[in-house]
């Protein structure tokens, strides 16, 4: 676990490093941290109607559009050292909120059981309560563990969607979600136990 949080840590650096200069051409342009996480949020809920309508490609699209401005808002928050608590809160509330509305508009689509839309969502939405709940209530700096964070479910979706586009009826979109749900039980398995590693038998306040 040790091992895992400090590939994580690396992975963060990397990312922080080479997206701040995205940052600073936001703020060049007016675009504060807040603006694009309403973009983000926005995109997410194109991405969503356009899965209902089973149009996967724009659907794709917009989703991608989701990450990138999910990207930028932080990095624009780092490069501008403009970044807050409240800002903070916004952007997983509305990360939260946007991948409801993609996996909903997916479970609509007819392209897949709505159940399996409806595994993977959960499982994506605890993931990420488990590290909000070690993070808030046990005061844990950082608790993004876990073999598999939300840049990479998403990046599982598309791939599934791309998929599903050019074999019709394979299932791979349901399969991804399925990959996707799994991922992030464990994630969140994996989380719980880092927590308690760290926290040990420390008394509530």
């Amino acid at each position: 676990m040790t091992q895992m949080v400090e590939i994580n840590k690396q992975k963060r650096a990397f990312y922080e490093k080479y997206s701040i200069g995205l940052g600073r051409v936001c703020l060049k342009l007016g675009l504060t941290p807040n603006i694009l996480t309403a973009i983000s949020f926005i995109c997410a809920v194109i991405s969503g109607i356009y899965f209902w309508k089973a149009d996967i490609w724009w659907g794709i699209f917009w989703m991608i559009m989701t990450s990138f401005t999910d990207m930028l808002d932080g990095s624009t928050a780092r490069a501008g050292k403009i970044g807050t608590v409240w800002g903070g809160i916004l952007d997983h509330v509305s990360d939260r909120y946007g991948e409801f509305l993609i996996l909903a508009g997916i479970a609509l689509s007819g392209l897949v059981h709505p159940g399996w839309a409806l595994f993977a969502l959960f499982g994506m939405i605890i993931a990420s309560y488990t590290r909000a709940a070690a993070e808030s209530i046990g005061k844990i700096e950082n608790c993004a563990v876990g073999f598999m964070g939300r840049l990479e479910k998403f990046v599982l979706i598309i791939i599934g969607a791309i998929l599903e586009y050019y074999y019709h009826n394979s299932r791979w979109l349901e399969l991804a979600l399925i990959i996707v749900g799994l991922a992030s039980y464990v994630t969140s398995v994996q989380r719980l136990i880092y927590a308690k590693k760290q926290l040990g038998n420390k008394q509530e306040v």
